[in-house]
């Protein structure tokens, strides 16, 4: 399948025009515009050329307009131009306002910077936020209140993660009724080519521009000054861009902008805001096909035509990434700086939203540059996404009858904030049994076992529940059941087949093991040293696999592990680049895809040609061990997305004694970027 980009508010591709206009930069245009022999003249020309469209486009009037590495540099600049000249103000004894107030939505470039130029330069004002109301925009109430402290003003066009547009006219009027003298920033990245801008008829005293963010190379940007405002150089030297940002211009990334904004000027390459409205129409109706109880996070009449913010009940951002991402479909979880810090979202925080949104939100985002085609194909794999949930039961607000035949066999491990909740599922008897119930996971417990049609034998606990049986009561009642069976005045229970056993032990009666055969033992929090005893006791052996009710990412383990009675093993690590001589040497390996059910359900499948290949999701992982250690020889080499999850799987069996085992490094987006000649897409 042909990926499908939809994070456009992070990056863009490169506009084909601007990669020519980029090569024949670099190719004939290569001149020093500072030069002045015929070479540098005509790049200093051409440089000429793209500022002036760039003036036309943004309307800067008389103001400066200068090239620079993009907005965060942007951001820099025009912050420590505006705290020097109120630091010379002060120091002329004028007075200059406590404040330096910023959107609570900005970007961090904009808070940061202003607090490390305000330390920097010895000001010591007020760093403040300015909230935002329910809807995202600025709330001018507060700013009226604030604004006759405020020194400095920081506010953007248009939000990075809702795409909600600002109110920016309704701000000028308050500065002027008020009559504020602070200098205003607006960050206008997501602006540029989305909004009409006509700077020069504003009160913005500065505004930068990054170019990636509109089909431009990373590493060019612009920053706009109004006529008047002061200015202070971040990059001093030789004097370049008439002495505002010195060192040698970055001419092919210029000639790139330069044919951006033709592209602008020109009104037909980029699709219209009625256009990509209707697109975004379009993808909001799928993704509530596929998604019943979707939540949009941002307000369609105030928002950009090209960003959906949204969450769903019960799915985590990880969840829906790695889904879309499994159907090539790339989307982000927020702001790219910071998607990779997994904290909620600081925007939607802002707005108030419930903390489930703002720790599950995902942000889809495309550019003026995308087609019907592009959309529709997207549309059709958003719904596919919400098929692959149904089928794998993870759609408690929507569920539909199973459409796999018979009910799923085997050990799941369930983990949310360090705990674990295991379900075993026996796919004979149609029964299961739920082990340490987390109240979080009961809506994820009580889809599974509904949409599987199980009847739920038995709630047990390895020890006295923390939250007093709150998760015990409330899966009883998703389910409608007002009891659940017990184990046998013996401690037992019958599995299908198999039988669960109760063991008390720790110094407390309310301290259990529960034993499923001797071939798994869920242990709660016990300590190896119990575990220990269990084996004397005859109760393990030395390879039962342990499963335990604290996640620290080892999944499980087994006596002997923990007695440290395993080899090391080589390193762990395959690279795409060296799988084929790895499988051409080994042609006995198993390639194991630790991705989960719905992940395969969303993508075609991967298809290593010749080699036998495995799906055993991370979440099953430990009802699988037993069998692997039993071949300890044949090599195993795990592959997810990413390789976090195939690194957990790896270490785990390595740990567990099993020295063949490998996980593929940078997982399938890896080997998707180096082509790999085994991966083929199904």
């Amino acid at each position: 399948m042909k990926e499908i980009y939809l994070d456009s508010n992070a990056t863009t591709c490169v506009l084909p025009a601007a990669v020519a206009a980029a090569r024949q930069a670099m190719e004939q245009g290569f001149g020093n515009p500072s030069s002045t022999h015929a070479t540098g003249l005509q790049a200093k020309a051409m440089m000429d050329g793209v500022r002036q469209r760039a003036r036309r486009l943004l309307g800067a009037g008389e103001g400066r307009l200068m090239f620079n590495s993009g907005a965060t540099e942007g951001i820099q600049t025009a912050v420590l131009s505006a705290l020097c000249a109120l630091r010379e103000r002060r120091d002329a004894g004028q007075r200059i306002g406590s404040l330096l107030l910023y959107g609570a939505t900005e970007h961090k470039a904009v808070p940061e910077s202003l607090a490390h130029w305000n330390r920097l330069l010895g000001l010591n004002l007020e760093v403040r936020k300015l909230p935002v109301d329910a809807q995202g925009r600025h709330d001018l109430q507060a700013l009226a209140a604030l604004i006759g402290d405020a020194a400095m003003l920081c506010t953007m066009a248009a939000n990075n993660e809702t795409g909600v547009v600002s109110d920016l006219s309704a701000i000028a009027q308050l500065l002027q009724e008020r009559g504020a003298d602070a200098y205003w920033m607006v960050d206008c990245v997501q602006a540029l080519g989305k909004l009409k801008l006509n700077l020069a008829a504003t009160r913005i005293d500065y505004a930068p521009f990054s170019g990636h963010k509109l089909y431009a190379p990373k590493g060019i940007g612009m920053l706009y000054v109004r006529a008047g405002a002061p200015f202070t150089p971040l990059m001093m030297g030789g004097g370049q861009e008439a002495g505002l940002r010195s060192g040698t211009e970055n001419m092919a990334g210029i000639a790139a902008l330069g044919a951006v904004l033709a592209a602008l000027e020109d009104g037909t390459t980029f699709r219209s805001h009625a256009e990509l409205s209707v697109f975004r129409e379009r993808l909001m109706a799928s993704l509530e096909q596929a998604f019943p109880g979707i939540v949009f996070n941002m307000p369609g009449d105030l928002s950009l035509p090209t960003t959906l913010n949204f969450s769903v009940p019960g799915l985590s951002s990880k969840e829906l990434l790695d889904l879309f991402d499994a159907a090539r479909v790339r989307v982000s979880s927020g702001s790219a700086c910071s998607a990779a810090k997994a904290l909620p979202s600081y925007v939607l925080e802002a707005m108030h939203v419930p903390q489930w949104r703002a720790s599950s939100a995902i942000r889809l985002s495309f550019g003026p540059l995308i087609d019907a085609a592009t959309i529709a194909a997207a549309c059709a794999r958003i719904e596919r996404c919400g098929e692959a949930l149904r089928s794998s039961c993870l759609l408690p607000s929507a569920l539909a009858p199973s459409p796999q035949d018979g009910a799923q066999d085997g050990i799941i491990q369930l983990s949310v904030d360090g705990q674990n909740t295991w379900l075993l599922a026996d796919a004979a008897s149609a029964s299961c049994v739920v082990i340490d119930p987390a109240a979080a996971l009961v809506p994820r417990l009580a889809a599974f076992i509904r949409c599987q049609q199980l009847a739920l034998r038995a709630i047990v606990h390895t020890a006295p529940p923390v939250d007093h049986g709150v998760a015990r009561l409330a899966l009883l009642q998703e389910l409608d059941m007002e009891q659940v069976g017990h184990l046998d005045i013996d401690g037992e229970l019958a599995l299908g087949q198999q039988r669960l056993r109760r063991i008390e032990c720790g110094d407390s009666q309310d301290t259990h093991v529960y034993l499923l055969e001797q071939r798994f033992a869920f242990i709660g929090a016990l300590t190896p040293q119990a575990v220990a005893s269990l084996r004397l006791a005859g109760l393990v052996t030395a390879d039962t696999v342990l499963c335990a009710s604290g996640d620290d990412s080892s999944i499980c383990s087994t006596v002997r592990a923990l007695q440290g009675d395993v080899l090391a093993g080589a390193e762990l690590q395959l690279d795409a680049a060296g799988l084929p001589a790895f499988l051409h040497q080994h042609p006995e390996a198993i390639l194991v895809d630790v991705r989960e059910a719905y992940e395969h359900a969303a993508c075609t499948g991967q298809v290593f040609e010749g080699c036998e290949v495995r799906s055993v999701p991370l979440s099953r992982l430990a009802g699988q061990v037993d069998a692997w250690l039993g071949q300890p020889q044949r090599p195993l080499v795990f592959f997810c997305r990413s390789g976090n999850r195939s690194a957990r799987a790896a270490a785990c069996l390595r740990r567990l004694g099993h020295a063949a085992a490998w996980q593929l490094n940078g997982g399938m987006a890896m080997a998707e970027a180096t082509h790999h000649p085994l991966a083929i897409a199904a």
